[in-house]
């Protein structure tokens, strides 16, 4: 029967070892070492560096640390794993059979370490992998296209573009690029850029119109029924020039969502406030009043200080800006 002794000083440490990387159901004891070793990666660091290059002032200089630090890590892990690493001499430390099983194990980490940093930092250098951006429902129709031509100048990336009233996290990384519209945004760690403003008018619909007429003034608004989102602290302007000069039930039809309001519109649900360049589009609505400076909605380009940088970013960044010239109708 082979030797399980403390003698057997190499079995140990690739036990202790092993439980640390590999073993699929640690002993209490074994799971209680890992916690700890994980927990000081920095000592095996700089064991893994001194059995690489053999001396402590080698060690220290990669490192960057002073050579007692280097010194107090190996002694302190050695304690810990209740094993000689090392053997000391003159020339400088000697691996023993536990410390050459620390180099075997430290060095596929290191390696996996290095190759994470790198797939990471290529990410960050490449326009490929996922590009994720966010916007308000009705914006929609302008940045569609721009999304998909850049798609395709860049075959090897992956548009995500997510619609709605939610707000993205960009610090917890669920977007790259967060299109919003109103005020600033005013997050911390966020880069805002102004982007444009979107032209707002009062419509109808033909059908709305023939039934009902249209207001001579805002005297006659209280003959009229309107269109409103659900919430009623909306920030948009249009909606808080309308609060004030209509009762509550006067808005007859209410939705969180831009497109329900949009469609009660072109059904004739009431009158209600719709982009200029969206409306255009639709020979169903009248213009009830013209659009207004007060009433135009700015747009806001939001990514993460952390990201915005990145050439995915910062290239997307650039075709939007260089796209949105072109629209005219806004």
């Amino acid at each position: 029967m082979k030797d399980t002794g403390p003698a057997n000083t190499g079995a140990n440490c690739r036990g202790h070892l092993q439980g640390v990387a590999f073993s699929p159901r640690p002993s209490v004891t074994s799971a209680a070492r890992a916690e700890a070793d994980v927990e000081n990666w920095d000592e095996i660091r700089t064991a893994y560096q001194v059995a690489r290059l053999g001396t402590v002032s080698g060690a220290a200089e990669v490192l960057g640390v002073h050579h007692a630090t280097v010194i107090r890590h190996i002694d302190a892990l050695e304690k810990r794993l209740g094993e000689k690493l090392f053997q000391r001499h003159p020339r400088g430390y000697t691996p023993t059979e536990a410390g050459q099983d620390l180099l075997a194990v430290a060095q596929v980490t290191h390696e996996q370490f290095a190759q994470l940093a790198s797939r990471i930092k290529g990410q960050g250098e490449s326009v490929s992998g996922e590009l994720v951006v966010t916007a308000v429902t009705g914006m929609a129709g302008l940045l569609t296209p721009a999304l998909a031509s850049f798609q395709e100048a860049h075959p090897g990336l992956v548009v995500r573009f997510l619609t709605g009233t939610r707000l993205f996290r960009l610090d917890f990384g669920e977007a790259h690029v967060a299109i919003r519209a109103g005020s600033a945004p005013s997050e911390p760690d966020n880069v805002v850029q102004p982007f444009l403003r979107v032209r707002h008018a009062l419509y109808a619909a033909r059908s709305y119109v023939a039934q009902h007429g249209t207001p001579e003034s805002e005297a006659d608004f209280n003959r009229h029924r309107f269109i409103g989102p659900d919430d009623a602290e909306s920030r948009a302007p249009f909606y808080q020039w309308l609060r004030e000069r209509v009762t509550p039930e006067q808005i007859a039809f209410r939705s969180s969502e831009a497109d329900a309001m949009d469609e009660a519109l072109r059904q004739g649900a009431g009158l209600g406030f719709m982009a200029v360049h969206r409306a255009r589009r639709d020979p169903g609505l009248v213009e009830v009043l013209p659009a207004r400076p007060e009433w135009d909605a700015p747009i806001w380009l939001v990514t993460h200080v952390d990201l915005h940088r990145t050439l995915k970013v910062q290239s997307f960044l650039a075709h939007l800006k260089q796209e949105a010239q072109g629209w005219t109708e806004l």
